[in-house]
């Protein structure tokens, strides 16, 4: 059984809540345990406590979660893209899978409303998947054949 954290910005919170219930309705359904939940405050916060959450023991992957709303300015994209770079950093400093469940940027709040279980699901899936074949490919050995991981 994977044990799997999610991380969920606060931000949007319609959205996120949403898309919290549909990740861990997800993950039951793979047969993965969610030892932790965790809200940061915004996606652009997420990197800060992903960071802590990654060194737990009872933690093999993590699903992030959020929506980014498209606004009157750019700042949308300044926070997806800084927020899914350290995101990416985080998990392969690691060696833990983090999925990237975050919703923009550019869509507005209906199209965010109709991506929340696309996403929530999504990254969830993507987690587990990685975990189990991480931990596959761990335990595998040459042994003169080609050894498929999946």
């Amino acid at each position: 059984m994977v044990k799997l954290a999610i991380v969920v910005a606060e931000f949007n919170y319609d959205i996120t809540q949403l898309m919290l219930q549909k990740a861990i309705d997800h993950a039951r359904f793979l047969g993965a345990e969610v030892t932790y939940v965790v809200k940061a405050p915004g996606v652009y916060d997420v990197p800060t406590l992903l960071a802590e959450v990654v060194k737990k023991k009872d933690v093999e992957a993590v699903a992030v979660l959020g929506a980014v709303i498209q606004g009157a300015t750019k700042h949308d994209e300044v926070v997806a893209s800084q927020a899914a770079r350290k995101i990416l950093d985080i998990s392969v400093e690691s060696g833990k899978p983090v999925a990237l469940g975050v919703i923009g940027p550019g869509a507005n709040r209906i199209q965010a409303l109709e991506r929340v279980e696309e996403y929530a699901r999504r990254a969830v899936e993507a987690a587990v998947k990685m975990a189990r074949r991480k931990k596959a490919l761990q335990e595998s050995e040459y042994s003169g054949t080609t050894v498929f991981i999946d």
